[in-house]
């Protein structure tokens, strides 16, 4: 899947800074590079490459990243991907 892109502005990711200790499991798990640790603290690179599959949030130990899963867009960037067309999901995004 080289060139994954969520539809630009809707991913419902969220990191809350203070919580982060830097562990480093948002990088390992994220399939699509959303995330990089440096300077003890994780940081979101990437926000609309974010597929909101969950694995951050169910992986990080401090509850310090949020994010609602949106089957109903991963299924309408999944048929964009696999038909050449831009993703909608008739959500507005």
């Amino acid at each position: 899947m080289d060139g994954f892109r969520y539809m630009e502005g809707v991913a419902t990711l969220r990191l809350a800074d203070a919580a982060c200790t830097g562990c480093g499991m948002c990088e390992e798990v994220c399939p699509h590079g959303v995330f990089a640790v440096a300077e003890g603290k994780a940081r979101i690179v990437d926000r609309d490459a974010c597929m909101e599959c969950g694995a951050c949030a169910m992986n990080c130990p401090t509850e310090a990243i949020s994010v609602n899963p949106g089957v109903g867009c991963a299924a309408a960037i999944l048929s964009g991907w696999l038909t050449g067309s831009k993703p909608s999901c008739g959500c507005g995004g």
